[in-house]
């Protein structure tokens, strides 16, 4: 299934079941609604999708957790050492944006920074979980962009919580794909286009800690539940890396792509 969460003439958050151009009504919420429910709601009325405002999947999760350098390649990029272990930092939900809402940058920073990302959501309680059983505890996948400002990450004594958690900074969606429509999420394209032109093109075949593999990790003493999201890292070509640096300003436009999951466009002031 492809889930999304909308409003419609200013209600209350819906999920629903995406079908094409319609979307059939799954009862009141959000994804999280649905997933906590354990996938409960038979269907109800078909709405069409040009009659809705989608909003995040998730709009409120108990954690968005984030993963830094998990591509050799943007590690490389950065001039940053191949890390040992996954790289963690925290989103707060104040980020989340949903399909077409602006990205707005602040007056604390100058820098901000694009970066296309596959988003795990878990499905069900986690703890200890082995790699091997990691993806069964997955509900699905969808498109995040883990805006970063640049200037705050890498001048607060290297923690990067506060550059990644501005408010705005998490764009997330259109749907959430569930683990059957995703064969292998280790075999995605990726792709950030910025005013029509691609600047991230890359695989999740390139991550260093895939995506079971950070389950297990990240389970290891902290329980995850369902509708928490994992933000898996972005391929390389990011703004900073660039010669001469990129960095977003008003009135651009960035569209993220990951295979199977449509795609997320969203304006920034």
């Amino acid at each position: 299934m492809k889930l999304v969460s909308y409003s419609q003439n200013g209600s209350g958050p819906m999920v629903g079941r995406l079908e094409g151009d319609s979307i059939v009504s799954l009862g009141e919420g959000d994804v999280m609604d649905f997933i906590k429910s354990g996938g409960e709601g038979s269907g109800g009325e078909t709405v069409a999708l040009s009659d809705v405002k989608l909003l995040a999947p998730i709009l409120k999760p108990e954690k968005f957790i984030g993963i830094g350098l998990n591509y050799e390649d943007h590690a490389a990029e950065t001039g940053a050492d191949i890390p040992e272990k996954p790289i963690v930092f925290a989103k707060y939900p104040n980020t989340i944006a949903g399909p077409d809402d602006a990205v707005v940058i602040p007056p604390i920073t100058e820098k901000a920074d694009y970066e296309a990302e596959l988003a795990v959501v878990i499905g069900r309680e986690a703890r200890n979980v082995s790699k091997d059983e990691a993806l069964d505890y997955v509900f699905g996948y969808m498109n995040c962009n883990d805006i970063s400002a640049r200037d705050l990450q890498f001048s607060e004594g290297g923690q990067w919580t506060r550059s990644k958690s501005i408010d705005t900074f998490a764009p997330i969606g259109p749907f959430i794909a569930t683990t059957d429509e995703i064969e292998d999420p280790q075999n995605l394209s990726v792709k950030l286009t910025l005013n029509g032109e691609v600047v991230q093109d890359g695989t999740t075949g390139k991550m260093i800690f895939p995506v079971a593999e950070l389950v297990e990790f990240l389970s290891a003493g902290m329980t995850l539940v369902p509708g928490d999201i994992i933000s898996t890292g972005t391929p390389p070509g990011v703004g900073a890396a660039r010669t001469p640096q990129l960095f977003l300003k008003p009135g651009d436009s960035m569209t993220v792509e990951i295979e199977g999951l449509g795609s997320l466009t969203n304006p920034v002031e």
